[in-house]
């Protein structure tokens, strides 16, 4: 008996072991599954460094000879500890950073610096507009950066990407005896007999505070969480509203009073009593008349602003984030702007006494590209850099706390900017391509600025032009990625439907697809400028670029220049809930309206341009006047 006992015992080891290393195999199965379902990825990533999981079940499957359950896992729970302040990045998507941000490896494949190429070399840049795909970055190169002729640091790299992360600013979570890591997470086996509740449940060990504030861990699924970027809007404002707005904003502004007076503010209200009752103007040779929604107050603000803004640009910040402009690619608008203002004699003084308004140079772009930790989907420190920046500024300078900020203003196009200045640039004048009315997009103080696809920097107007009218066969034209939830609705409906409505997916790399894409536009009567992402598109400034009728298929954006220019006379602003509906629309254009609205665009042209030095009413001009003119309207007496 006794040696049959000691053969049992032996058996019922093994068995044991074997059930330990299964435990632990069902354990790393589930949580494998779990960041499947996860909407930021792996939940013990988040947790611990790489490979220390495959690592920590191993040693503890290993060391689990002869030991419980519970001893093995609590073995496994000290290598848990030994990173924990990893957990602070996920966490904190708690927060509104989270709510709308864009997943940032689709944004990925979206967005590149095109700084980095050779302008000599741009016949070999085929991808197309905000369709790009993120590659390896050399943004110091000087052709990409600076117009010709610059020699201001032109051969100097970048430093690192991690200037200031989330962990630099947050406070890493306290580990102690008082607090220790407690998470519970219950995996439940039902593929195997129920032997005992201990050999059922996996205990994994984590801190309770950390589990109430995120969705890292959780006893049931978890589904995979929409971006907001990949869903419709829930509130819709058509363009009629947006007008109304505009009136009841330019009416009735919310712009702080000063805390002094100035006689810069005096200089502003007797503009604006001129602007508000100018000389009646009815045909002019330099501006075609029904572009504006009141010819008349234009010019005369125009001439204004020529003879009395004066503008101060903030010498404060650090390259490459500050006084860096990206003269290529994507958000090409931020970067010249910010050279050509710099670069200015006719509007910049040097004394902030004289100053009707303040200019803060950031690139948004470079703020992403050199601040952003890839795939942590926190964007706190970004919004942090700038936080600490006006804060900044305010200290050093009194002009900011006079008003608050209102007399303050910036250009930015990365789709990141309407969050990254939130809250402590709120009173400022923005001028941003994401023009979004449901991201806190003030219509009447906020400026819609133009998304402009650039190529070259030596030659931003290479390939301008297309057919007239009578030679343009192609109804109607799209092509480009699917990104976001709209593009792909569109194909839906219409790919491949009409022989005179080319919508069509992504267009291969290649010299001949590049001039086949301008060909179209070139060729067609309509180009269709659907949301991406983001409401904006460079498609809307690039059809104009070909004297292509825009179509903006966008719920919620405020075009550009919206304060000023009439869009119903040089574009068709379509419903997305229209899409079905798309070429039913085109079609009952008379052809008289179309020829009146193309050749409304060949007139608006010159309001969308980029030149190495500026031209009179060019886009940096009317940047320029959008942001005056909405500064006249929105100021107060003290």
């Amino acid at each position: 008996m006794d040696c049959y006992s000691i053969k049992i015992q032996t058996l019922l080891q093994i068995e044991k072991r074997k059930w330990v290393f299964l435990v632990g195999l069902v354990a790393l199965t589930h949580l494998f599954c779990q960041s499947l379902m996860l909407p930021y990825g792996n939940a013990l990533r988040s947790l611990i460094p790489n490979e220390k999981i495959s690592r920590g079940l191993l040693k503890a499957s290993e060391s689990s000879k002869g030991s419980s359950i519970d001893e093995t896992f609590d073995k496994f729970t000290v290598l848990t500890l030994e990173k924990n302040s990893l957990l602070l990045n996920e966490a904190s998507l708690g927060g509104d950073s989270a709510d709308d941000e864009k997943d940032s490896s689709e944004k990925d494949k979206v967005e590149k610096i095109n700084s980095g190429l050779d302008v000599d070399a741009a016949d070999d840049d085929f991808n197309f507009l905000e369709d790009e795909t993120l590659g390896t970055v050399n943004v110091a190169v000087a052709e990409g950066l600076m117009l010709p002729g610059d020699v201001t640091e032109a051969n100097k790299t970048l430093p690192e990407k991690n200037i200031v992360r989330g962990s630099d600013i947050l406070s890493p979570p306290v580990v102690s005896a008082a607090n220790p890591l407690i998470i519970k997470a219950v995996v439940h086996n039902e593929s195997y007999p129920a032997a005992s509740s201990s050999s059922n449940d996996i205990i994994v060990m984590f801190n309770e505070t950390a589990f109430a504030n995120s969705t890292l861990v959780s006893n049931k699924p978890v589904g995979k969480k929409i971006m907001r970027c990949n869903m419709p809007p829930k509130t819709v404002t058509p363009i009629d509203e947006m007008q109304r707005l505009l009136v009841h904003h330019r009416a009735r502004s919310r712009a702080m009073r000063p805390r002094w007076s100035s006689d810069r503010d005096r200089e502003i209200l007797a503009a604006k009593l001129k602007i508000e009752n100018p000389p009646i103007l009815k045909n002019d040779r330099e501006l075609y008349p029904p572009l504006f929604r009141n010819i008349s107050m234009f010019k005369r603000s125009y001439e204004l602003m020529e003879r009395v803004l004066k503008i101060y640009v903030y010498k404060d910040g650090e390259r490459p984030i500050f006084h860096r402009p990206i003269l290529k690619g994507l958000y090409a608008s931020e970067g010249w702007f910010m050279k050509l203002m710099e670069g200015n004699k006719r509007f910049t003084v040097k004394d902030p006494r004289k100053a009707h308004l303040f200019y803060m140079p950031f690139s948004s772009r470079m703020l992403e590209y050199t601040l952003y930790v890839r795939n942590s989907h926190n964007r706190t420190n970004l919004r942090q850099y700038l936080k600490d920046y006006s804060e900044k500024i305010a200290a050093k300078y009194r002009y900011w706390n006079r008003t608050g900020g209102a007399d303050h203003f910036l250009v930015a196009c990365h789709d990141w900017a309407p969050y990254e200045t939130r809250h402590h640039m709120e009173h400022c004048i923005k001028a941003l391509c994401n023009a979004d009315v449901t991201l806190g997009f003030k219509i009447g103080r906020d400026v819609s600025l133009p998304e402009t696809y650039v190529r070259s920097a030596r030659n931003p107007l290479r390939d301008l032009g297309g057919k007239p009218p009578s030679q343009r066969r192609i109804l109607a034209f799209y092509a480009g990625n699917m990104h976001g939830y709209l593009r792909t609705i569109l194909l839906k409906h219409w790919k491949d439907r009409e022989p005179d409505m080319k919508i069509l997916g992504p267009m291969p790399p290649g010299v001949a697809s590049k001039m086949n894409y301008i060909s179209h536009m070139k060729n067609s009567r309509y180009c269709i400028c659907p949301k991406g992402y983001e409401v904006n598109s460079p498609r809307i400034v690039e059809a104009i670029f070909y004297e292509c009728v825009p179509v903006i298929i966008s719920d919620n954006f405020v075009p550009p220049f919206f304060e000023v220019l009439n869009w119903d006379t040089f574009s068709l602003i379509v419903a997305e809930k229209d899409i079905p509906k798309l070429r039913e629309i085109l079609v009952s254009v008379p052809e008289q309206k179309y020829l009146a609205m193309q050749l409304g665009v060949r007139r608006a042209q010159q309001h969308f341009l980029w030149h190495s030095k500026p031209m009179k009413y060019d886009l940096f001009h009317m940047t320029l006047h959008s942001i005056w003119y909405n500064r006249v309207f929105q100021i107060k007496n003290r």
